[in-house]
């Protein structure tokens, strides 16, 4: 990944819970700059880590409701696991709009998650593809509502990681063709019960679409870039990993797992990483992906006009 300068601010400076600790952390990035290249290369790995951390916000907290509640909820209280996993994750959410951690704008797209993935729950789960065990009342079909804050959990995430790393792009496809990519792998995830699966075809439109495209964010004083298509695979990677905390806490199983325990098969990576390009194109579609200037062609922009010679 290569590092490249950018004058704009960061657009984390315009989060009102961020914005208050922008000074003070300035002034503790000089102290490591000052310390010379590896510490501040050091400071940096953790920026990002911290971000990182800090963007998976809602979705750390519902895999640790999981946890949680596998190890300690009381068995027979009177509201069921699922009920209060919705209870406590509507709270949640409500609790990061109050505080303004998310802007209405973000909680709609959420909102518009979680309808999405609660049909996509309803469905899957009525032909056998995955299975809730345990009983609830806030439910539709096989499918408890806390289900869907899962699918949240992913928007909550990018919309959260586009401001933090001050998202800037190069060779971006317009945001028409990634709608109506988005929309055919959801049609999909329905229709290959009936019909030939086509997400090769969507793999590759996606590669088509997607191949020449390079995120540049922001850790520290420069955007650092990599392939679009590589963060959406590590994106998918984690979210993988995460579903196998789920399934280890019985939360949700595949028929597999009914007997015991077993790791999530890998090739659902695969059926991740398009459900990310559907989560991405989203917000995509709220933030309108901005270009990314080299510092260069910056300056030549900014250089003012010269002033016509006196006379």
């Amino acid at each position: 990944m290569l590092p490249h300068k950018h004058h704009h601010s960061t657009s984390a400076k315009l989060w009102p819970f961020t914005a208050r600790f922008i000074s003070a952390e300035e002034r503790l990035a000089q102290s490591f700059e000052s310390k010379g290249h590896w510490v501040s290369g050091f400071y940096e790995f953790l920026r990002f880590g911290i971000k990182q951390g800090w963007a998976c916000l809602f979705g750390g907290l519902m895999v640790a409701l999981l946890i949680a509640t596998k190890l300690w909820y009381p068995t027979g209280a009177p509201l069921a696991r699922y009920d209060f996993l919705f209870l406590a994750a509507s709270m949640i959410q409500g609790a990061l709009i109050a505080t303004r951690l998310e802007t209405l704008e973000e909680a709609r797209i959420i909102l518009l998650f979680h309808v999405v993935g609660t049909a996509m729950e309803i469905f899957k789960t009525s032909v056998g593809s995955w299975a809730y065990p345990e009983v609830s009342i806030l439910k539709i079909g096989g499918a408890p509502l806390f289900a869907g804050f899962m699918y949240a959990a992913v928007g909550s995430y990018l919309a959260r990681v586009w401001r933090l790393f001050d998202f800037r792009f190069t060779h971006h496809p317009p945001v028409w063709a990634t709608i109506l990519l988005s929309v055919g792998i959801y049609i999909n995830f329905f229709a290959h019960h009936y019909i030939p699966d086509c997400r090769l075809l969507l793999f590759a439109g996606t590669a088509l679409l997607f191949g020449r495209t390079t995120v540049y964010f922001k850790v520290w004083r420069t955007h650092r870039n990599m392939p679009l298509l590589l963060g959406f695979f590590l994106v998918s990677l984690f979210i993988w990993f995460a579903e196998n905390i789920g399934t280890i806490t019985g939360a949700w199983l595949y028929p597999h797992q009914a007997k015991g325990w077993s790791m999530v098969p890998f090739t659902k990576l695969g059926a991740w990483f398009l459900l990310m390009i559907i989560s991405y194109v989203m917000i995509a579609a709220l933030n309108r992906p901005q270009s990314f200037i080299h510092e260069r062609k910056a300056l030549l922009v900014s250089k003012p006009e010269p002033e016509p010679a006196s006379v």
